[in-house]
């Protein structure tokens, strides 16, 4: 037994019924332990919890970051950023969808270190949406609107997604794309022959070949 059962086990409690539903026997059954062994793990249930969140989010941080070192072009940069938001989260539909989903749960201490981790996440689609605009390559009647609309559409992938679907996970990320430059207006044709989509992380927290949908 090792930590990333644990939390697989509680990934998919979490997801499926939610953390304040979820007990500690529960949890030591989902991973095939003695639920005072849990505690070996994390010191409580809500530590667990933000152990799964922290990595969600250092891990999208780091993700975006690169995306965004892609190129100097905000439309470049939009494509990568955009395309690995989506990778991330249909890879990690139940890890994203707690750590989206469960912020509430926390005490206030560790909420605001979670929410300092989603706001710098966050700042990165800002900081490509308000560089665009600045230079020319977007237009938008509301960059705050806009930004919040590119990040819920990835964000939504979680919640229905599915490896075996009618699309795959490229042809899913290409189309995330395109809506993301209608929405703000951007010249698609500065994509063309150029290869922004790298492949996503796989979380440990993640429980294995289980989609969204299949979760509940």
């Amino acid at each position: 037994m090792n930590i990333e059962k644990v939390q697989q086990a509680a990934v998919l409690l979490f997801a499926r019924q939610g953390f304040a539903a979820t007990g500690i026997r529960e949890l030591g059954a989902g991973a095939g332990i003695n639920s005072a062994t849990i505690y070996h793990y994390a010191g409580s249930k809500e530590e667990l919890l933000v152990q799964v969140m922290r990595g969600c989010l250092d891990e999208m941080i780091v993700s975006g970051s690169a995306a965004l070192r892609i190129s100097a072009e905000p439309t470049l940069q939009l494509a990568a950023l955009v395309s690995s938001h989506v990778g991330f989260t249909a890879t990690n539909p139940l890890t994203a969808r707690v750590a989206e989903y469960e912020m509430r749960a926390l005490s206030p201490e560790n909420q605001a270190a979670m929410q300092k981790l989603r706001d710098d996440y966050e700042s990165l689609f800002a900081q490509v949406v308000e560089r665009g605009i600045r230079v020319g390559e977007f237009t938008t009647d509301d960059a705050t609107m806009a930004r919040l609309a590119l990040m819920e559409m990835g964000t939504g992938v979680a919640h229905w997604y599915r490896p075996d679907g009618r699309l795959g996970l490229t042809e899913v990320q290409h189309n995330f794309v395109a809506m993301a430059c209608k929405i703000l207006s951007a010249d698609q044709s500065m994509l063309a022959g150029i290869e922004f989509i790298r492949p996503p992380v796989r979380l440990s927290s993640e429980p294995p070949g289980m989609s969204a949908a299949a979760a509940h």
